[in-house]
């Protein structure tokens, strides 16, 4: 597994995974495919796992499809999924639960593998934490943003000792969804961009949101802040 790089803003640690290509969830995305040659997925319009499955199949010379609303513009995100090779399949009235039943229906037709929605897979935690521990270092303190809880279980396996707080963006987590850390919200819709920048390149509907509280709010210490991705790329 390739190292995170690891970059200083602010006083923070900044671990870049919008240097990695596909970003954090395609550390762990080739488990998908490894008994299957066409992985399906059904996304929100801003969603980052459409991009980095893309980058996952391409990488691996295999077929990532993508459900997705249909818009009169398709997303940056539908774009550059389609640029790497996806194919990206509009649905209309694009309610999420409508794009996830075709997604559904789609596999049952033709025997893709569908991935489970927020790629909320067993083996992503350990390839989280096998990820966080190559970076050497031993927080104090770690952020992250949070839309299914993965990533937060995977750094708190990673660094259980640590003060773990993570960003709320999208819908309400529970607890054991977070690992136990300290829960924060967004305070803006996923899907709605941020305009505030970072220092680095970061999603505008997700990490940046958890990065603008992390340095208004963080404590004492190493404090360590994960990009898991940057803008999308059309």
């Amino acid at each position: 597994m390739t190292p995170p790089i690891v970059t200083q803003h602010s006083g923070i640690s900044v671990v870049r995974d919008d240097l990695f290509k596909g970003g954090t969830k395609a550390r762990f995305l080739p488990v998908l495919f490894e008994n299957a040659d066409e992985v399906v997925y059904a996304s929100p319009a801003e969603g980052g796992a459409q991009t980095a499955l893309a980058h996952t199949a391409a990488a691996l010379g295999k077929q990532a499809t993508i459900f997705v609303a249909k818009r009169a513009k398709p997303h940056n995100r539908a774009l550059e999924a389609k640029r790497v090779g996806a194919k990206v399949m509009q649905v209309s009235p694009g309610y999420l639960t409508v794009v996830q039943a075709r997604a559904r229906e789609y596999c049952n037709r033709t025997g893709a593998t569908l991935a489970p929605f927020g790629v909320n897979l067993p083996a992503a935690i350990e390839r989280i934490a096998e990820a966080a521990r190559m970076t050497g270092l031993k927080p104090d303190e770690v952020w992250c943003a949070s839309g299914s809880g993965v990533l937060a279980r995977g750094l708190a396996k990673a660094w259980p000792n640590a003060r773990r707080h993570v960003v709320e963006v999208g819908r309400a987590l529970s607890p054991q969804e977070v690992a136990g850390a300290t829960i924060h919200k967004a305070g803006i819709d996923f899907s709605k961009a941020l305009k505030e920048e970072p220092p680095f390149p970061s999603c505008p509907h997700y990490d940046a949101k958890a990065w603008r509280i992390c340095k208004a709010r963080h404590g004492a210490g190493l404090v360590l802040f994960w990009n898991v991705t940057g803008p999308a790329q059309p």
